[in-house]
């Protein structure tokens, strides 16, 4: 046992990641490839929703400065294009049609709550383009440390195995194969749904922040409105 315990510093480091991998059952690889591929994909999603919410910010920013700006409703039409795609422009784009729908046939906005109906299915369906594919993000952080203690079972049921065997001995160079197998899944496990985790929340926070605004400028929107065409 004392052999055993001095020898276990030497034999640790032995055990790199190479050695690792190459003891590494077909379980063990379907594994890892798993949670590589949830971390590749999420990864992706990380680096896209951070790009796009940057400029969707940037956009509304310079859009509502310019739409507070503006006297009417065609000089923020005309100033709207400079900014595409951002959140704001198209909520606009959804109550100007309302707008311009009813002063055409109308000649004024007589239906308040028309205009409050489509300005909220713009806010909506900004919101829908915004959270889209964050649930991988949710789902990744969630199932990825299950993959990784399954992982972990079986390296730990091989070491086992090995154990009872009559090929396998006590020492840590028969088991210690199937014990950095385990580790290694475990590690992998969380590699894959920390960072996921910590994004999901993240974003989840960027998109209420701009829901938020969308929705103070669906009010702003009303007011002009009411200056504009009101009766």
């Amino acid at each position: 046992m004392h052999a055993m315990t001095s020898a276990s510093p030497a034999l640790l480091l032995q055990l790199n990641l190479t050695e690792m991998l190459e003891h590494t059952t077909p379980i063990g690889w379907v594994v890892y490839a798993v949670l590589i591929g949830l971390s590749l994909y999420s990864w992706t999603v990380i680096f896209s929703k951070l790009s796009m919410y940057r400029r969707s910010q940037e956009l509304n920013a310079r859009f509502l400065r310019a739409f507070r700006k503006a006297n009417g409703f065609e000089a923020v039409v005309v100033a709207s294009e400079q900014f595409r795609p951002s959140p704001l422009v198209n909520v606009f784009d959804f109550g100007y049609e309302e707008v311009h729908r009813q002063v055409k046939a109308r000649g004024a906005v007589r239906n308040k709550l028309s205009l409050e109906r489509s300005l909220q299915l713009g806010v909506s369906e900004e919101l829908a383009k915004l959270e889209r594919n964050l649930n991988w993000l949710a789902t990744t952080a969630a199932v990825s440390p299950f993959v990784g203690l399954f992982g972990t079972v079986i390296g730990i049921m091989r070491a086992f195995h090995q154990i009872g065997s009559g090929t396998g001995s006590m020492s840590l160079r028969a088991i210690g194969p199937g014990i950095s197998e385990a580790l290694l899944a475990t590690a992998a496990g969380l590699a894959a749904a920390i960072p996921a985790a910590i994004f999901y929340n993240h974003f989840g926070h960027v998109v209420r922040e701009i829901g938020a605004r969308m929705d103070d400028f669906s009010l702003e929107f009303m007011n002009l409105t009411e200056r504009s065409f009101g009766e």
